[in-house]
């Protein structure tokens, strides 16, 4: 695993459900996390699929939680009997679950008296031992933080919800900045020069990813970078490769754009 810069933070994901891996429900949450923790200067460094598995959810959180600055978990903290995230979480911990008064009468407010507040959505408030409250406002339901872990739902708005809470209970650093050109050039011409100026730029992430669009076979290079000026010349570089090699180059989207160059 990459050690991010002084100016960044680190994060992983932990996605949790069995309806992910069977393919029944596609997973966004991940891209989504990604994008707004980049923004941040959070770099999400690795993402887990786990099942509804006890051990499985206590091993990659037990591990993941020692390697970056943040760990975010989706998924499996309802009412049902497979939403065991919780209690895993807990253990994960050393400790056990509890009652969570604040979460309890979040619930009561959220349906409107004790009485709806039926055993199935009282275990959504049986919280580890500790436990700081991540706000819901779409379900009611918080999620909870313990230490670097932050655990939030799985069904996609009202995880964006809770990371509005989120945001706010960790530190932040230097936004990811990404540029993407395209061109219809094969990897295969670009692999060494586009490796000669990899190596000019170490603080400059670059990939190259074929595409098929408009039944065309296309290459999308993405330079991502938290420094502009590295960032802005390996971006102008990468444009004159490709000229040079008798491709047009297209700016799909700059964000931080070298002079002369055009944002379509």
């Amino acid at each position: 695993m990459t050690k991010p810069s002084k100016d960044t933070y680190s994060a992983a994901l932990v996605v949790i459900g069995n309806e992910i891996l069977s393919g029944r429900t596609q997973d966004t949450n991940t891209g989504w996390i990604a994008t707004q923790t980049g923004a941040m200067g959070i770099i999400l460094q690795e993402v887990r699929v786990v099942q509804d598995d006890e051990k499985e959810i206590i091993s990659a959180v037990t591990d993941l939680r020692k390697k970056v600055d943040y760990v975010f978990t989706t998924g499996g903290i309802g009412p049902t009997h497979d939403d065991i995230t919780a209690e895993a979480i807990a253990h994960a911990f050393g400790t056990e679950l509890e009652l969570n008064d604040e979460a309890f009468q979040v619930l009561i407010r959220h349906y409107g008296k004790e009485e709806e507040v039926t055993p199935p959505r009282k275990k959504m408030a049986m919280h580890t031992k500790g436990a700081i409250l991540i706000n819901n406002p779409v379900s009611g339901a918080p999620g909870f933080q313990m230490e670097n872990v932050f655990v939030m739902a799985g069904v996609p708005r009202i995880m964006q919800s809770m990371f509005d809470d989120v945001k706010t209970k960790m530190k932040t650093g230097k936004p990811v900045m990404s540029n993407t050109i395209a061109c219809k050039l094969l990897e295969s011409q670009i692999a060494q020069p586009l490796s000669d100026i990899q190596d000019n730029y170490p603080t400059v992430a670059i990939g190259s990813y074929p595409h098929f669009r408009g039944g065309l076979l296309g290459l999308s290079l993405v330079l991502r970078s938290i420094e502009k000026d590295p960032l802005d010349r390996a971006t102008a570089e990468v444009i004159a490769m490709i000229t040079r090699l008798g491709g047009e180059p297209n700016a799909l989207s700059i964000q931080s754009a070298a002079k002369g160059l055009a944002t379509d």
